[in-house]
């Protein structure tokens, strides 16, 4: 579903003006536009109206969006109609009433095509939403359309270019446009961060929320696999996969997940979700939450990382001190070198298993049915499916066997233990640990299709692998570019990593968003 695979080495406010209409507001926080709302301030079409003038605007330099729904405004005017109607004997409306929202183009919307950013997709209509976008929508939010990511999720090749698709381009990190937005919820990253869009839905495998969120300065969850639904997702491994919130600041990703938390009958691995999740994950939302919590630092994942992104990261944990928490330095977190080689033989056999289930599935314009059709559309359009890096990765997992072979059910029996119960579960209680902390990832790289992707560290394969949750928030800028701090925990412990991220940005200076002084230019002088 979403992976950012290449691993060479291991409050917000914006200041330009923003208008809607008549109302004028430098905010643009889900949590706030949800109270101009209900108080009157401004409407469901003008919001909408105010987000497309700035992707009009802004869009065609960082290729962020790449799809727009042509019913959106038209559900916009619906919101605004069912407000003016709204009285006491009505239900009440949903917390996202009137909310735009952009979704990962490997999301299923009904009337719009779902192509995980391949042209071998381009007629993948969908006849229905995908469950957890049916969630979004009874909350009352506004679909605008899909965000651009990097094709088939990152995982078609090792020396891939994060943000690149054959569909909609190279997505640019609105920070320094010349600059990786990380992926492979690039264009999910980058339009939030530019506030293309308040909020957005990213997916991942492994890094592929958590990264992007990090180098474009926000807060992004990656759920416990199995807390929110993946059916209607194009998919890349049934054991690591789920979607999650990239916002502003932590209130909306609570906001986000109350949302997009629950069951879902067509997706088994779902099937407890109701009963671990919380009632409301803005509950515990306090500048106070992070006193007498314990966090790890797990120096493995901080080594590599040049002086500057250290320092913030020590900058950081003096604040997480100074709010109460007790922080453990030296964590070994072990089997951390062993893990790559292990994920990589099980994405493998599950990007075949279970994109050939999909495909299968797919309607009768899809012309591709299987990944070895795929491979061979791939081949015959190489000249603008691969210009800059080949797919060796879709056809190492080809030539994958059946999930009933040995090697692969070996391989996922053993990362599961040493990642989860051997690995994090272990360490927590050997500690008496609340979450592990860490930098998220470095600072964004140059685009180079050449080198490919370049990281200076990653801290996301621990949890990605075990199927914990994962919570990046933003902990300053280095050269002016963002970087994140990580908590991670076992399963289920979503509210807990909320509410410590929260105290945490509660404390945190503030940050600056990005000017974008260049970008509504950009689009003619840059490739592709």
């Amino acid at each position: 579903m979403a992976i950012y695979f290449c691993k060479r080495k291991l409050s917000l406010l914006i200041a330009l003006p923003f208008l809607y209409g008549q109302y004028a507001s430098a905010s643009e926080t889900l949590h706030e536009l949800a109270q101009d709302l209900q108080t009157g301030k401004t409407t469901a079409s003008q919001i909408f109206d105010a987000y497309d003038a700035r992707i009009k605007m802004y869009n065609p330099g960082l290729q962020a969006v790449s799809t727009r729904n042509p019913q959106a405004r038209a559900d916009a005017l619906a919101a605004d109609s069912a407000a003016d109607h709204a009285d006491q004997k009505q239900k009440p409306r949903g917390s996202l009433a009137g909310l735009p929202l952009l979704l990962k183009d490997n999301i299923a919307v009904q009337g719009m095509v779902t192509t995980a950013g391949s042209l071998a997709l381009a007629d993948n209509l969908a006849a229905q939403d995908a469950p957890v976008v049916a969630r979004l929508r009874a909350a009352g939010a506004i679909i605008l359309g899909k965000a651009n990511l990097s094709e088939w999720a990152n995982l078609r090749s090792s020396q891939s270019t994060s943000g690149w698709s054959s569909v909609a381009g190279q997505t640019r990190n609105p920070y320094a446009p010349e600059r990786s937005p990380c992926g492979s919820s690039s264009g999910s990253g980058a339009a939030v961060a530019a506030r293309l869009i308040p909020a957005a839905i990213g997916t991942e495998t492994d890094g592929s929320i958590v990264c992007p969120a990090s180098v474009n300065g926000l807060v992004g969850l990656k759920p416990t696999i199995g807390l929110v639904s993946r059916t209607g997702i194009v998919p890349l491994s049934h054991s690591q996969d789920t979607a999650g919130p990239m916002t502003l600041n932590v209130r909306d990703a609570a906001m986000l997940l109350n949302v997009m938390a629950g069951s879902d009958a067509q997706d088994p691995v779902t099937r407890t979700a109701n009963h671990h999740r919380s009632k409301d994950y803005t509950a515990g939302l306090q500048a106070t939450a992070l006193q007498g919590k314990r966090l790890g630092i797990v120096r493995k994942l901080v080594d590599g990382y040049d002086s500057e992104t250290k320092t913030l990261f020590d900058q950081s944990l003096a604040i997480l001190i100074a709010q109460g928490a007790t922080v453990v330095d030296q964590i070994d977190l072990p089997y951390l070198e062993e893990l790559d080689k292990d994920e990589l033989t099980v994405l493998l056999y599950e990007f075949k298993a279970d994109l050939n289930a999909y495909l299968a599935k797919t309607p009768a314009t899809v012309k591709t049915r299987t990944m070895a059709d795929v491979i061979a559309f791939n081949k015959q359009h190489a000249d603008t499916v691969m210009p800059y890096f080949a797919q060796e990765l879709m056809e190492q997992a080809q030539a994958k066997g059946k999930l009933s072979d040995v090697a692969y059910r070996q391989a996922s029996a053993r990362i599961k233990l040493r990642a989860g119960k051997q690995g994090i579960d272990a360490v927590l209680k050997k500690y008496k640990l609340d979450a592990l902390i860490a930098p998220t990832t470095g600072t964004a790289w140059l685009i180079d299709y050449k080198a490919g992707d370049v990281l200076e560290g990653s801290s996301s394969s621990p949890a990605a692998i075990a199927g914990y949750p994962h919570l990046t928030v933003p902990m300053g800028q280095v050269r002016g570019l963002p970087v994140g701090l990580s908590l991670f925990a076992g399963a289920w412990s979503e509210a807990k990593l909320l509410n410590m991220g929260y105290a945490f940005e509660q404390a945190r200076p503030a940050l600056s968003a990005p000017s974008l002084a260049t970008t509504a230019t950009a689009a003619t002088t840059r490739q592709p």
